[in-house]
């Protein structure tokens, strides 16, 4: 059934990051009116599509009621990443993962918008499981970050579930999503650099650690179809639903590059989770969607685009 507020206009914040970019140019390309905000600037020379308009604004003090004007869906992106920082940088994590995503709840039920999706994490199940992971699953966050991402969702549903409320709020689980244009610090980005230009590689843990990885394309579309349902207020996993171990990936990345890096192993970090694996029934059945693109072409895809950017610097 189509969600009545789909012809509306979309807002999505944290729209310069990695998801957030591709979000915003495929709701554009789509035809859909589409606002982007982040407080970084636009990189020099972009040519933003039609539909698509850049805001920057920090959302910790921006006004966001002219933002919220017509708006049907709020896509919430904005947040800090990253496990390790987090234990040293708490503070800054409460403030921009959970007494931001307040703000803009209660920006929301005053503007009367219907509808928010907000990403939260796999990291909310924790560490210790080895079966896949489904959202009925209590979750046992092992990091200070993984505690403001399951603050930060489950106060969103909050908002949604108090009586009167006309506001409906959805929570994204997701895993371990990679791609093109994929942060520099983070784990396949690093990997394939290095294989690309011999260099070392630092990896914690002995490699026996398994991830579910989702392609960033694939997690376009499946915020898309939660903008486009009409489904109720909840929590749903987007990952693969399957994993593989950190050894598997290296050589993986290795035969696609042509070329292995020089891994060097460091002692886990804390908070590092062993294994995850996404239970992805109830998301293929509510949303009727399954991630459709297999590890090895994601990372065909990732190496070329990465060998397209080296090229570039260096001419």
């Amino acid at each position: 059934m189509a969600n009545p507020q789909v012809a509306r206009r979309i807002l999505v914040t944290g729209s310069a990051g990695f998801i957030g970019s591709n979000l915003v140019r495929h709701l554009a390309a789509a035809g859909r009116q589409v606002v982007g905000i982040d407080r970084r600037e636009p990189a020099p020379g972009t040519d933003f599509p039609d539909h698509l308009r850049q805001v920057v604004g920090d959302l910790r003090s921006v006004d966001l009621a002219p933002l919220l004007e017509g708006v049907g869906t709020v896509v919430h992106l904005a947040a800090i990443p990253g496990v390790r920082p987090s234990w040293r940088d708490f503070d800054d994590y409460v403030e921009c993962n959970l007494l931001v995503t307040r703000r803009l709840l209660e920006a929301c039920t005053t503007a009367g918008t219907p509808r928010l999706v907000i990403a939260s994490s796999s990291s909310v199940y924790g560490d210790g499981v080895r079966g896949p992971m489904a959202e009925t699953r209590s979750p046992a966050p092992a990091s200070p970050y993984a505690v403001t991402k399951l603050a930060a969702e489950q106060l969103a549903l909050a908002y949604a579930h108090r009586p009167g409320s006309r506001l409906s709020t959805v929570a994204l689980r997701f895993f371990t999503v990679y791609g093109p244009g994929q942060r520099p610090d983070m784990l396949i980005s690093r990997l394939i650099r290095a294989a690309l230009t011999g260099d070392e590689i630092e990896i914690y843990g002995d490699g026996t650690a398994r991830r579910d990885f989702i392609y960033v394309g694939d997690v376009v579309e499946a915020i898309t179809r939660v903008v486009d349902a009409n489904v109720g207020s909840g929590v749903f996993n987007l990952g693969s639903g399957g994993n593989v171990s950190l050894t598997e990936l290296i050589s993986q990345v290795s035969e696609l590059a042509e070329r292995a890096p020089r891994v060097v192993h460091r002692d886990r970090k804390a908070g590092d989770v062993g294994f995850t694996l996404a239970d992805t029934g109830r998301t293929a059945t509510a949303l009727g969607f399954r991630a459709a693109t297999t590890l090895v072409e994601g990372l065909r895809l990732s190496i070329e685009a990465q060998r397209a950017r080296m090229a570039t610097t260096s001419a």
